[in-house]
């Protein structure tokens, strides 16, 4: 393997650039016509524009990126996430150019690309799934009384894509049958594909991942979990590695149950395995995402492998130069998704030019980004500059560490969720480990803490009971 084709921008395509540069492989950036001056053009070896603006008319454009692939002797293409990384089409005209594609088969892609198939797939393998449906249903009659058997509240889920498009959530019977038209209108007009399905929804939940890498010998591991339950509009916004409720027996059964999964795709590469736990520690198969995560670099920063290189070693028919028993949890990570948003106006994009772009620096600091100081922040794709991640000997360690590393991260010309990031390091529900996928809407009161966190003196007693709190020390004895 010898040239790569980077089909994707902005921060993931800099950072599956560097491993690329690192391991002596020629990296091959496309752009689109508003990325002509972005940062992965730079740092590419070659760097070819594939259209205009919008993704429709460039990032998503397979033939073209085919063509280049072949035009210019690519080896393999990795496509990052989101775009085509989950696009089982894409992965059989590369295979048809006899191009590589960095990443699981297009089985694999089809069999967990759509939620009922993947449940149907796992359910002979003794994987706890959450009560409902495992099969589309139309019949707004009949899904009526099925939800009304699971008991309320319950949610209306489309089996096709997710980020929480085509997903609603049902109270009462009296609202049911509108939410479930319009959960299966908004998947149909997101996704091409109106199936929806019947899940009982969970309280006070979490939202549990593990990572894993299987090769093409049969040999699967887990990397271990990652903890996502901070998330605004059913997407997350900042993770940790482990999770700080689990423990070593949950941990175990989790992974071995994500293994499980990955052998009943026939999967060969990186994925994650995404789970659903309640306030009992029950958790429950939610879905397999068959691509690298947005969160992967804290699993690296706790493990100490590049999974990206592990891809790529995978991708090239080598076998995993490691066992499970091999792999331990060093320290903790927590990565802080750093948007040009602005989550006191809801969390909408803000559409900009970087005056001031400066990266916190430091040991345990480490930041994947896309951006450059001058850079205008483009309206057309996902508003992510980069991904601050930090690493410290403890929980505790970490939290101060991201705290300090946030205060360094300049940014002037746009909004951005730093302050935010901030506001969730400080919350004592954070910090003591006791929190779930309902943290933003219960916590997060905008024009309130915008006026508290310029009160210098609420701050300071937020930081001093931080550092202070018991909880947190009673955690981390049962993880450390």
């Amino acid at each position: 393997m010898n040239k790569v084709l980077v089909a994707n921008r902005g921060e993931i395509a800099c950072r599956v650039i560097k491993t690329l540069k690192k391991l002596g492989i020629t990296s091959v950036a496309v752009y689109s016509d508003a990325d002509k001056d972005a940062l992965h053009v730079k740092m590419a070896d070659e760097a070819y524009n594939i259209g205009p603006a919008p993704s429709s008319e460039s990032y998503l454009k397979q033939d073209k990126i085919i063509d280049i692939c072949v035009d210019k002797n690519v080896d393999a293409v990795h496509p990052g996430y989101g775009f085509l990384s989950e696009n089982s089409g894409f992965a059989l005209k590369l295979q048809d150019h006899n191009i590589k594609l960095i990443g699981p088969s297009a089985y694999s892609m089809d069999i967990m690309g759509d939620k009922l198939s993947a449940k149907d797939a796992v359910k002979g393998f003794g994987i706890p799934m959450v009560p409902g449906t495992d099969y589309a249903i139309t019949d707004i009659k009949k899904a009526k009384e099925i939800a009304e058997e699971i008991g309320y509240p319950v949610l209306v889920k489309a089996s096709a894509g997710g980020g929480g498009k085509g997903m609603k959530l049902v109270e009462s019977s009296a609202e049911f049958e509108d939410q479930m038209q319009l959960a299966i209108n908004e998947a149909t007009s997101s996704f091409g594909n109106g199936a929806v399905f019947i899940e009982k929804f969970v309280t006070s939940p979490r939202h549990i991942e593990i990572q894993i890498l299987a090769d093409c010998f049969g040999n699967t591991v887990y990397l271990f979990e990652r903890e996502c339950s901070i998330q605004r509009r059913h997407q997350k916004v900042v993770e940790e590695a482990p999770s700080a409720i689990l423990t070593p027996e949950i941990r175990k059964a989790m992974g071995e149950a994500a293994v499980k999964v990955a052998k009943a795709a026939r999967y060969e590469g990186a994925g994650t395995v995404e789970f659903l736990m309640d306030d009992q520690l029950n958790f429950y198969f939610l879905e397999m995402n068959t691509r690298l995560q947005v969160e992967h670099p804290v699993t690296e920063m706790i493990t100490g492998l590049d999974l990206v290189e592990e891809q790529i070693k995978i991708a090239k028919g080598e076998a995993l130069s490691f066992s499970q028993e091999d792999l331990n949890i060093h320290g903790h990570a927590i990565e802080l998704r750093v948007y040009a948003e602005d989550p006191y106006d809801n969390f909408v994009p803000s559409i900009n030019t970087l005056l001031k772009y400066k990266l916190p620096e430091g040991d345990g600091i480490r930041v994947d980004n896309g951006y450059e100081e001058g850079a205008r922040i483009p309206i057309y794709y996902d508003p992510m500059l980069a991904k601050l991640t930090v690493h410290g000997p403890t929980r505790k360690a970490a939290i101060e560490k991201m705290l300090l590393a946030i205060q360094h991260y300049e940014i002037e010309g746009i909004a951005s969720t730093l302050d935010f990031g901030a506001f969730v390091m400080k919350h004592p529900d954070f910090v003591s480990g006791m929190f779930d996928t309902n943290f933003v809407k219960k916590n997060w009161h905008a024009d309130g803490i915008k006026d508290m966190t310029k009160d210098e003196a609420m701050i300071a007693s937020w930081l001093s009971s931080y550092l202070l709190k018991e909880s947190d020390e009673k955690v981390n004895a049962v993880l450390y």
